[in-house]
């Protein structure tokens, strides 16, 4: 529960949805809490031992270490400090997250929170954010802004049509496809291109790798949502998507402020110090400080100190080659336990094949961040390590399940 709590607060931010709950301090308490109840439950399952046999969790903490070294090389090493202890209480409720399973049981109700409580930010979105025809998409939201939250829609997509298509209760089914069709249409009015393309490679995924469902059942539930998408979808929307492939004179491709050119200028803090980095979050430091701009701006021209809208240069940027490789080795050894799970429970009874189905619908949900986070920064948000510890957890539980 205390586990669930955390999951709601860190990414469904239910506190700023619901202001009254802000006294009550859900994230600290069942952050607190929940560290303790492991610390001493130590047995069986709930071993910590356990996840250090998980390579996740070693290149995890290789990447914390290292973030930790960068601080005294940081442009300004107070933010840097800071970012750094928020990033370790991600890596020690991943920990917990992981720890705490006990069985299959236990990774899919989490996996349920995680999705019901993007279903609950997005349902709070449609009633309380009124589009008009001037201002036909979400903008700035209560944590996250319109880009981000099609992001995190992204990654439960897979998640809801794991209920939608395998679970046996018919209820939870039908609760899980309603759940869907709310987050395609907050996706839609999202306006997100990155959330568009981290869609169609979700749809991609689940109609070429998505093995361990009938192409019959995946091929209708896509329709579905496919179907909700073209019904809601207004004519401004799809002249944004078209932009992709047609952008013409996109300000991302032209404007010093664009992300084309904030990229390369990342790569450039990157290769100027390539072993730590300008340190964790002074990404906007560098650009008011380092970048051609701000040598422009000490002749009278305004510098915007802005975010690198892109996971991977702020990673490369902040913590340098070796916390960009870090990083990559991180999210490919998630992607590589989720295909040994899918692998060696593809071959057992019924209910491990179950567990194949959860841990491709977590490679989905992997895939959807990857291609989404490309446009964002994201690199230290609890959406990737929660979805990592679910991961893990998984993989935990289903090597002595696979074993009997």
């Amino acid at each position: 529960m205390c586990v669930a709590v955390y999951i709601a607060s860190g990414v469904g931010r239910i506190h700023d949805l619901f202001p009254v709950l802000l006294p009550l301090k859900p994230a600290l308490l069942s952050t607190i809490v929940a560290i303790g109840l492991l610390l001493l439950q130590q047995r069986r399952e709930r071993r910590l031992i356990l996840l250090l046999r998980a390579k996740p969790t070693k290149w995890l903490a290789g990447l914390l270490i290292w973030g930790a070294l960068s601080v005294p090389f940081a442009l300004t090493g107070g933010m840097a400090f800071h970012y750094w202890l928020d990033f370790a209480r991600a890596i020690v409720m991943y920990a917990v997250i992981a720890g705490s399973v006990r069985n299959a049981q236990d990774v899919k109700r989490l996996v349920l929170i995680y999705f019901a409580v993007t279903v609950v930010y997005a349902l709070v979105i449609l009633s309380r954010f009124q589009l008009d025809p001037d201002n036909w998409r979400l903008g700035r939201l209560y944590y996250y802004d319109a880009n981000d939250f099609a992001t995190l829609i992204a990654t439960a997509l897979p998640l809801g049509l794991y209920f939608a298509l395998a679970h046996r209760r018919l209820v939870l089914r039908l609760a899980a496809l309603a759940g869907l069709l709310v987050l395609v249409v907050v996706l839609i009015r999202s306006g997100s291109r990155g959330g568009f393309l981290a869609f169609l490679a979700i749809v991609a995924f689940i109609l070429v790798g998505f093995t361990t469902v009938p192409a019959r059942a995946r091929i209708t539930g896509l329709v579905v949502i496919l179907t909700v998408l073209g019904a809601t979808a207004s004519d401004k929307y799809w002249t944004q998507m078209q932009t992709i492939v047609t952008p013409r004179s996109d300000y991302n491709l032209t404007d010093d402020a664009g992300r084309v050119k904030i990229w390369k200028r990342g790569i450039g803090y990157m290769l100027q110090r390539p072993m730590f980095g300008v340190g964790m979050g002074n990404f906007p430091t560098a650009e008011g400080t380092l970048s051609t701009l701000a040598r422009a701006g000490e002749r009278g021209r305004g510098v915007r100190w802005g975010a690198a809208h892109n996971t991977f240069v702020q990673m490369g940027a902040e913590l340098g080659i070796p916390g960009l490789l870090f990083f990559l080795a991180f999210i490919g050894s998630v992607f590589a336990l989720l295909r040994r799970v899918t692998r060696q429970s593809a071959r057992g009874d019924p209910a491990a094949a179950d567990l194949s189905r959860l841990a491709q619908s977590l490679m989905a949900a992997i895939v959807g961040f990857a291609v989404g986070s490309f446009f964002l920064s994201l690199a230290y948000a609890d959406i990737l390590y929660t979805l990592a510890a679910l991961s893990v957890a998984l993989a935990k539980i289903a090597r002595p399940a696979t074993n009997r």
